[in-house]
């Protein structure tokens, strides 16, 4: 009996939002704070109520290591893609049931595309197919005319984000961090070719507008969604509903896991290799990099309710990260951009699961992993996670429900 009591009053709440729904691109006219979901397991409606309850407005969700019909999820094989998998489009719906009956909005996230499956389920090698062939491009286009279809009335559905961190620029001898410059000779040199990321944003954008005209498009910038790669971009896309997206781990030698394994190392604020060189990252650096998405958008008279940090983070047990996640977040706070931390209770990976604090996880975490079960390891608000708490709770009122 209770259990039908709980189906009711879910089916209930998605009724009555169904009936409020209108222009998700309102959504984004104010700030909004969330984290990402890029766990191996559909999140539960509890992960998603914990998360609503510090105060989040979305989630950046991705399903690529959910278990999958065939070889890739949704796309049935990343190699050729012919149709949505049934099953696992299933389980996405239901996921944005949970999501929507917890009173988040929810951004899609695929990690692949056709002929650019995600490294981690590729045997860690890079796929660029998608960036070679333009046959890849017909297949992506497809795909999301699928999926946006599938998923155009969702309520739940803040942004389709078209794809997590794409390089095309990788295996083309354009350096991480070029200035400006070069990345704009670069891009005249590969502007007709499958390599051209705008280019193959606006396909995509084409395509799906013709099942779906409302529902925003976030966008990651190249050089996986580096905050200085939309430098060579020569403007905006042809779409106005459509939401450009940076990510924020510089400096990355300092910030991620592998420096806790350094004989001396990197600490924040300090002196950390950038781009070839060895640089002051302090908060002003911090500032400074930022700004510079900001600085394209203002060139182009793009608001800048319409750029987004999808994704910022640091090693959480490394002994500078909390300091990094507040100097990051006072420069948010300032420019007013949206933002979603990562990660947000992942179960697959402990690094950036900053409600665990500073200490190693227990063996059970890994265990589960191990025996495909839910995580066991109890959360709570820890002093590293202070500064994106404080946020959450703080958001404006505007932006709240």
């Amino acid at each position: 009996m209770l259990r039908t009591l709980q189906v009711s009053a879910l089916a209930l709440m998605l009724l009555n939002s169904n009936a409020l729904a209108g222009e998700t691109i309102d959504f984004w006219n104010t700030p909004q704070h969330g984290g990402n979901s890029f766990n191996r397991l559909p999140p539960s409606l509890d992960y998603f109520q914990a998360l609503k309850g510090y105060g989040a407005t979305w989630v950046r969700l991705s399903y690529d290591k959910w278990q999958p019909q065939q070889r890739d999820f949704l796309l049935g094989t990343a190699d050729r893609y012919t149709g949505l998998m049934p099953a696992d489009l299933a389980t996405l719906k239901a996921t944005l049931d949970r999501a929507q009956a917890a009173g988040l909005k929810v951004v899609v996230t695929p990690l692949s595309l056709p002929g650019m499956r995600w490294r981690q389920n590729n045997g860690d090698r890079f796929d660029d197919r998608l960036w070679q062939d333009k046959t890849y491009w017909d297949q992506s286009a497809q795909f999301w005319t699928d999926l946006a279809r599938a998923l155009k009335d969702h309520p739940a559905v803040a942004a389709y984000n078209l794809v997590n961190e794409p390089a095309p620029e990788r295996q083309a001898r354009l350096p991480e961090h070029a200035s400006p410059a070069a990345m704009r000779t670069w891009y005249a040199r590969h502007q007709q070719t499958a390599r051209n990321l705008p280019a193959f944003y606006n396909q995509v954008i084409r395509a799906i507008r013709r099942v779906d005209s409302r529902t925003p498009i976030m966008v990651d910038a190249g050089w996986y969604a580096a905050a200085d790669a939309f430098a060579y971009w020569p403007g905006l896309l042809d779409d106005t509903h459509v939401l450009y997206s940076v990510h924020m781990y510089e400096p990355y030698a300092a910030t991620s896991a592998p420096n806790i394994n350094r004989p001396i190392p990197y600490r924040y604020p300090g002196r950390v290799e950038f781009a070839g060189k060895q640089r002051l990252w302090n908060k002003a650096r911090v500032a400074s990099y930022l700004q510079v998405p900001v600085q394209w958008a203002e060139k182009h008279r793009l608001p800048v309710n319409r750029l987004v940090v999808g994704e910022f983070g640091c090693m959480r047990r490394l002994p500078d990260c909390r300091q990094y996640l507040e100097d990051v977040l006072s420069v948010l706070d300032e420019t007013r951009l949206h933002w979603a931390f990562y990660s947000f209770r992942e179960d697959t990976w402990d690094g950036m699961d900053y409600e665990l604090g500073t200490a190693k996880v227990p063996w059970a975490y890994w265990e589960a992993i191990e025996r495909r079960q839910p995580d066991p390891v109890p959360r709570r608000a820890t002093g590293v996670f202070e500064p994106i708490r404080a946020r959450l709770a703080a958001r404006p009122a505007s932006s709240a429900e």
